[in-house]
């Protein structure tokens, strides 16, 4: 995986249509989004289908990514995940609520593919989402890792869904913190 520092480069490249800076950008991050949005859809065909969306969006938004808003893998991983949570909300095939396995609580570790691949970064920020507590480690992945919204949440965790905001803000601010960013 490259810097932030080298991504934040490629997008600058890639906004200006340099197709190798585009290729090299794909070649570093495609593993990452597509973990992402496997994640959320959990089917390879409409995740490879949603990557591939994904990329073309960053290389016709890659001129409005500002460093100083997120990091480029999660500029990148927020718009890979916006498409996959649209495509996932459009699919007729199964609703969330019509398939219990959804509604369970995230994996406590990833599967033992992705923990081959796992960056230095992402073990880091896993130890901090795993001193949060347990009911807050769940309400985090399901969030963030599994795509789920406020008001399933809300309803998983039988409370309003401001209060779920308010849980989840002050997760991450811990994460954040955890990981010295703050």
């Amino acid at each position: 995986m490259l810097t932030s520092a080298e991504l934040v480069w490629l997008i600058a490249a890639v906004a200006k249509g340099d197709q190798a800076a585009f290729e090299r950008l794909y070649n570093a991050t495609r593993a990452k989004l597509y973990g992402v949005v496997l994640r959320i859809l959990r089917r390879q065909d409409l995740a490879e289908e949603v990557v591939q969306e994904a990329y073309v969006k960053i290389w016709n938004s890659a001129g409005t990514f500002n460093p100083g808003v997120a990091s480029p893998i999660t500029w990148m991983a927020s718009i890979a995940r916006n498409r996959a949570i649209d495509v996932a909300r459009k699919r007729s095939e199964v609703s969330i609520e019509d398939e219990p396995s959804a509604q369970e609580a995230a994996a406590d570790s990833p599967d033992p593919l992705a923990r081959r691949e796992m960056t230095e970064e992402l073990k880091q920020l896993l130890e901090c989402v795993g001193r949060l507590e347990p009911d807050r480690q769940k309400l985090v992945l399901l969030a963030y890792y599994n795509g789920w919204s406020r008001e399933q949440l809300a309803a998983k965790f039988d409370a309003p869904v401001n209060t779920v905001k308010t849980w989840l803000r002050r997760s991450l601010l811990d994460v954040r913190e955890c990981l010295g960013l703050v």
